[in-house]
């Protein structure tokens, strides 16, 4: 409920922060440390001013533990500013399709921040996440238990990181992904779940506030959860080869052709869904020769509560050669007998 109802969103932030990490940075970078990073509020890494460290270590530091220096660490050297890099953050997320996210804050520490400057929304959350899992980097980073990250060259320090994301061990099939709190955002959860060929990503926010509220995360996560399991399954709502119509052909002897559906559409859907599927289907009604067995006529795509959730090629099943010469002064023989004949036929009557 309330899915698109802007609302803070703490550490969750740090998934865009990660994503920008593994798809434009170089993980064997060595971060050195800012006195802004070195005094960023807890929870914290305790890192040190002008150490050095591989970005990759407070990637993983980042997301199993949610050190907030870690993040403005990597957040200036990314982008030189802590500024710059979440105008990054926010395209991105718009890229991704995130339209209603802004992002003030690599972290998610928001204290300080106006809040039209620093929100989210579950569904965008949930959308963020769903596109970070398809990175195999990403999934094996937040399903990671424990890292040691030792000292470079005998020098700087020793860190010992276990993850905090306590849903990992608490729920069947349990695939990441962030947990968060700040006082303006209460308990937080982005959640995922692998089961089989199905994967449900979750996002609440605002879910509790004070320790009565840490355990209010699970819970809620936990009954999306078992609702997704219990009451959607992938389902092929339109099957490679199904007929979608036919094209009339002109200037060939092969007047027709048919279309099919290149591929098999899967979606996730419950069976009330299923029901309210829609296709489309935009095809020209008329081409002209020649054409290719298996040749693109147009595409199909589905539809669900107005929101377009599938989409395939129509091709031809057969080809449709022009006319051959001859073919072509057959044609044009036939079509004047039939001119003349006509114009003799008011004159027969």
């Amino acid at each position: 409920k309330n899915e698109d109802t802007p609302l803070a969103m703490a550490s969750t932030t740090k998934i865009m922060t990660a994503i920008l990490v593994l798809e434009e940075g170089n993980l064997e970078d060595m971060v050195k440390v800012s006195s802004n990073a070195a005094n960023t509020a807890k929870v914290r890494m305790n890192l040190s001013v002008n150490e050095e460290i591989r970005l990759e270590d407070l990637l993983y530091a980042m997301m199993l533990k949610s050190y907030n220096d870690a993040a403005v660490a990597i957040a200036e050297h990314m982008s030189g500013s802590v500024e710059a890099f979440c105008q990054r953050m926010t395209e991105k997320a718009q890229e991704i399709g995130a339209m209603d996210t802004v992002f003030g804050s690599p972290n998610g520490l928001d204290s300080t921040l106006p809040f039209q400057k620093h929100h989210s929304t579950a569904r965008d959350m949930a959308l963020i996440a769903s596109y970070a899992l398809k990175n195999p980097e990403f999934v094996k980073l937040v399903n990671t238990q424990h890292v040691e990250i030792p000292m470079k060259g005998g020098k700087g320090k020793h860190y010992s990181v276990d993850n905090a994301n306590r849903f990992l061990k608490m729920y069947d099939g349990a695939c990441g992904v962030k947990t968060g709190y700040t006082n303006k955002a209460g308990q937080c959860f982005v959640g995922a779940a692998k089961r089989g060929d199905r994967t449900f990503v979750t996002a609440v926010l605002g879910s509790g506030w004070g320790t009565e509220g840490k355990e209010q995360k699970w819970k809620d996560t936990k009954a999306l959860m078992d609702y997704g399991f219990e009451n959607f399954t992938k389902e092929i709502v339109l099957s490679q080869g199904t007929k979608m119509g036919d094209a009339k052909i002109k200037n060939s002897p092969t007047t027709m052709v048919s279309g099919y559906a290149k591929e098999d559409c899967i979606l996730l859907v419950s069976q009330e869904q299923m029901q309210k599927i829609q296709y489309q289907i935009q095809q020209n009604e008329e081409m002209d020769a020649p054409i290719t067995k298996g040749q693109v006529l147009g595409k199909v795509t589905l539809w669900l509560d107005g929101e377009q959730v599938g989409e395939t090629e129509i091709l031809s099943a057969e080809s449709a050669p022009k006319f051959t010469l001859m073919q072509r002064m057959k044609k044009l023989g036939k079509d004047w007998v039939e001119f003349e004949i006509s114009k003799e036929i008011p004159f027969l009557q």
